[in-house]
């Protein structure tokens, strides 16, 4: 085991797939000489060179829209998106090429292609830097989406996202970025907990609070608080997005009755609706209390002064379980 901070990780395991996979590629901005803006490919083009860790001109449409064309010519390659606001001049690409390419040539053409997007704020970021559009590209069929949420699951689901045959949108929660975890450097990766498996994180008789990627650990921490109060909340981390392993969150919510979601992303129409939605249909004669949202408002991402009024925090979320209780 090694105590790393998540995107040493991520380094760790970017550099055992280019190991692994002489076909695998690393691309984006500044992801060679510099190592990436938050360091996550520091070191690797020094090791691997400049064919395989390659810095582009920015344009994230022509990062993925020329990683599409490698992946067809049998490459797998990495894109990195600096910042998740400045991925949308490549949401065309991903959305109408990306996604849909393996069922519009029949299965014939695979694309296999990791497009990693460091998301969500809380980092006092400037505009378009603390962005959430997780639920934009769940939405889209022929995508797979994940989200990390600490050390040991940034090491292995990168891997497993890069051997991967499909496109793989991956998060990664770019405020955790320096919080450390025990991470085993030795785990085959046949071994390692399934890419679109949820996890339970913590486990409860009362509640279920289900959380992915940055709200993860404020899932966490709001369980540790209501203990102190006598209540034993479930912590689910959802892991991936798409597809969603329903299995293990309708198991905790049947036996809980109760359900609170967590996200950084605004509530209006984002992933929880979603989760709260399917709960509700096939979790309906278990529920004690309606499925309650805790999430950033439907405003555009506030300025970094003012982005602890907006994103959740441990009081907005026990005031949620305080009414699934009070139901």
């Amino acid at each position: 085991m090694a105590a790393l901070a998540l995107a040493r990780a991520l380094n760790l395991g970017l550099r055992k797939a280019l190991e692994a996979n002489p076909k695998v590629v690393i691309m984006g901005e500044d992801v060679g000489k510099l190592g990436g803006v938050f360091r996550v490919t520091d070191g690797l083009q020094k090791d691997f060179g400049e064919d395989r860790v390659m810095d582009t001109p920015l344009a994230e449409s022509g990062i993925v829209g020329t990683a599409i064309g490698m992946a067809l010519r049998g490459w797998r390659p990495v894109c990195e998106i600096q910042f998740d606001g400045f991925v949308f001049p490549a949401y065309d690409q991903i959305v109408n090429q990306l996604a849909k390419l393996h069922y519009r040539s029949g299965g014939r053409l695979r694309v296999p292609l990791v497009i990693r997007i460091p998301f969500g704020g809380g980092i006092g970021a400037v505009e378009h830097h603390s962005e959430s559009p997780e639920a934009l590209f769940a939405h889209i069929p022929g995508l797979k989406v994940v989200a990390c949420s600490n050390a040991a699951d940034a090491y292995t689901m990168i891997q497993q996202a890069v051997a991967c045959d499909d496109p793989v949108i991956f998060f990664e929660p770019k405020r955790r970025y320096w919080e450390r975890g025990d991470v085993d450097l030795d785990i085959p990766l046949e071994d390692a907990f399934p890419l679109h498996a949820a996890r339970v994180v913590r486990e409860g008789r009362d509640a279920t609070l289900l959380a992915y990627g940055p709200s993860v650990r404020l899932a966490l921490d709001a369980a540790a608080a209501a203990a102190e109060d006598g209540r034993e909340l479930e912590v689910i981390d959802i892991r991936s997005l798409s597809p969603l392993d329903w299995e293990t969150v309708h198991h905790s919510v049947r036996r809980t009755g109760r359900c609170v979601v967590i996200h950084e992303a605004p509530v209006f129409v984002g992933y929880g609706a979603e989760l709260a939605a399917r709960v509700t249909e096939q979790c309906f004669y278990s529920l004690e209390a309606p499925v309650l949202r805790v999430g950033g408002f439907s405003i555009p991402y506030p300025p970094s002064r003012l982005e602890e009024h907006y994103l959740p925090d441990v009081e907005r979320v026990l005031d949620a379980v305080d009414r699934v209780f009070a139901y």
